[in-house]
C-alpha cells in the first residue's frame, strides 16, 4: 500500500474532478505532464485547473515559447503573463547595457 498514490486510474480521477475535487484535477494535470500530453494540459487549463497552467507555463518558459505563454496567460493563468514579460524584458536588455 506504500505506492497507493500511483494506483489511481485516470477515470476515477476524472470522475472526482468532474464532481469538483480540485486535488483530483491537479493529479490529472500531473499525469498529463508526465506523459507529455500538452493537449490534455490545455484542456485542464480551460477547465480552470491552475496547476495545469503552472505546468504549461514551466514548459513554455523553458522552451522560450512566447506565443504559448501569451495563450496560457489569455486562458487565465496570470503567472504566464508575468513570465512572458520577464522573458521579453530580458531579451530587450541583452547587450544593450554594454559599454561601447
Amino acid at each position: 500500500m506504500a505506492n497507493m498514490n500511483m494506483s489511481f486510474d485516470r477515470e476515477t480521477l476524472r470522475e472526482l474532478a468532474d464532481e469538483g475535487n480540485e486535488t483530483a484535477l491537479d493529479r490529472l494535470a500531473d499525469m498529463a505532464d508526465a506523459a507529455g500530453d500538452l493537449g490534455e494540459l490545455s484542456e485542464l487549463l480551460d477547465e480552470g485547473c491552475m496547476h495545469a497552467g503552472f505546468l504549461l507555463t514551466r514548459r513554455a518558459a523553458a522552451a522560450r515559447d512566447l506565443r504559448e505563454l501569451q495563450w496560457i496567460s489569455d486562458a487565465g493563468y496570470d503567472e504566464a503573463g508575468n513570465e512572458l514579460d520577464r522573458l521579453l524584458k530580458g531579451n530587450g536588455e541583452s547587450g544593450s547595457d554594454r559599454p561601447l
